[in-house]
């Protein structure tokens, strides 16, 4: 039978002098991989400190030299043998047992390094390495709340309960070459990808994607690059001026220096949208917006604006979906709809083919195609998400052990709906802050009515005398992105709303304590 881990036990310093034989209390572990069944290989190496038969084993008290001193150091080491080997038995069992006393499963010891230090805890058989360690931490009651980045941690529970259903397998020889489809388009882009990223978007009913062409990239930040250079390019002809980019304000925070980051003749960022007074621009349209879940629309009505539009926020579970999306360039990202920022995956629906072809080529140029081990998760992770939603469950067993799909909008919509609730409900007792007025519409992926729980919460300082609200907030260790990076104001902060709930609860618990 396979082994299922290789478990070291290695030496530790004596607890006590006369009870050596249980230095061997304190041990490390080693994971290997795993098989079905629990199956143990136990590596045993005797202490350096454990008792044997010595010539120097001092005499027991009340005996006498030779054959009787003799005999009574053999008695002891004897004794010490059986001691050690009962000792180590007990070990071996608790070990494997994981301290186990109330019938659950057996449990390891795991320890991550961390920002915050070393995490380290009890693991229950049959969680992987670290799964556990992803749990709401409990938070020291003067801990820092870093709320200024968008990490949707909150996915973290649904994904939990959807187990091995999201798991992904790769296999050594799979996806090996630069290439998916050397004829293609978008030669980097995996053809399952594409139709779940298509089945999804007709799922939900947010975009159009017959006669669209799409192209994927490292996140929507690359596909917004490669939208740049893409429309720059086929503007600037022998203009020797960058062409303006602008987006209304409050935008985005990342859109000037992404703009700028690569110091581009074909393109730079000239600010606000509803100051430009231009005719050629490029105008990124955030819908819902970041940072204050603003619904939008173009500004810039010139004959030469051209829009790229930004959608990564237009999901159920942020917005009523009241039409499926028809522009030319629209952009969305895995991250904001799954949780799955790590993954690094986005893509856009692209009209013109010579648009897409020419993000293609900055894509391949920057960075020779998307990540195929990306490409491989993201398409299990839609996939699960649209199952969902399309395939029809099983009739319930008459023994009742049939479990319910779980569904990630649902779980979304629930969890952000809470939230708003819980925040407004402090921000209004405060009176010291204000929150956008709360809008709503029909939805006709959820057939009903639903109100917009945005990402973030636009937070404005309603306090007297206080004109840097990021600095106030900070001052109760809340950090939060100030207004003034988003084109606005510095009474207004943008707060994430996707974090765990044990930091959420902390952050309404001192936000509530500001007057």
């Amino acid at each position: 039978m396979r082994c299922a881990a290789d478990v070291s036990l290695t030496p530790a310093v004596a607890l006590n002098p006369r009870a050596a034989s249980c230095s061997w209390l304190l041990f490390a572990s080693r994971r290997r991989p795993r098989c079905r069944r629990r199956q143990c290989r136990v590596l045993v190496f005797p202490s350096n400190k454990a008792p044997v038969a010595s010539a120097e084993a001092a005499p027991m008290a009340g005996s006498g030299s030779g054959a009787g001193a003799g005999a009574g150091a053999g008695a002891l080491a004897g004794l010490a043998a059986c001691a050690t080997l009962a000792c180590n038995v007990a070990c071996v069992v608790f070990f494997l047992r994981g301290g186990r006393v109330d019938g659950r499963r057996p449990r390891r010891f795991a320890a991550r390094l961390g920002a915050g230090g070393v995490a380290a805890q009890w693991v229950e058989e049959g969680e992987e390495d670290g799964e556990a360690l992803d749990r709401d931490v409990a938070l020291a009651p003067d801990a820092v709340l870093n709320l200024e980045l968008g990490d949707p941690t909150m996915y973290e529970a649904f994904w939990r309960e959807v187990g091995d259903r999201g798991a992904t397998v790769i296999r050594g020889w799979q996806v090996m070459s630069y290439f998916s489809d050397a004829a293609a388009l978008c030669w980097f882009l995996e053809p399952e990808l594409e139709r779940e990223v298509r089945r999804l978007h007709r799922v939900v009913g947010n975009a159009v994607d017959d006669g669209y062409h799409l192209v994927v990239g490292t996140g929507a930040t690359q596909l917004y690059q490669a939208a740049m250079y893409a429309l720059s390019s086929s503007a600037r002809g022998d203009q020797r001026q960058p062409v303006p980019v602008v987006s209304p304000a409050p935008y985005y925070s990342s859109y000037p220096p992404q703009t700028d980051l690569l110091l581009s003749d074909l393109y730079r960022w000239a600010g606000d949208a509803n100051k430009f007074t231009g005719d050629e621009c490029i105008e990124l349209v955030c819908s819902p917006n970041n940072p204050d879940g603003a619904i939008r629309e173009a500004v810039v009505r010139s004959a030469g604006a051209k829009a790229i539009h930004d959608l990564v926020y237009y999901w159920p579970q942020h917005t009523p979906i009241t039409g499926r999306a028809a522009h030319d360039i629209m952009l969305f990202t895995l991250s904001k709809i799954t949780g799955h920022a790590g993954t690094r995956l986005g893509w856009a629906l692209v009209k013109d083919r010579e648009v897409a072809r020419k993000m293609v080529y900055f894509v391949d140029r920057s960075t020779i195609g998307v990540s195929k081990e990306s490409q491989l998760r993201a398409t299990k992770i839609l996939g699960v998400v649209s199952d969902a939603y399309e395939v029809v469950p099983p009739p319930p067993a008459g023994d009742g052990s049939a479990v319910a799909v779980p569904r990630l909008f649902d779980f979304a919509r629930r969890r952000m709906e809470e939230r708003w609730r819980i925040l407004r409900a402090t921000v209004a007792a405060s009176g010291t802050f204000s929150l956008p007025e709360e809008t709503s519409g029909y939805c006709n992926f959820a057939k009903q009515n639903l109100t917009a729980c945005p990402a973030f919460a636009w937070l404005r300082c309603e306090k007297e005398g206080v004109e840097d609200c990021a600095k106030l907030l900070a001052g109760h260790k809340i950090v939060a992105r100030g207004g003034e990076q988003f084109g606005g104001d510095a009474r207004c902060v943008r707060i994430n709303m996707l974090d765990r709930d044990n930091v959420f609860n902390l952050l309404v618990q001192r936000l509530s304590a500001i007057n």
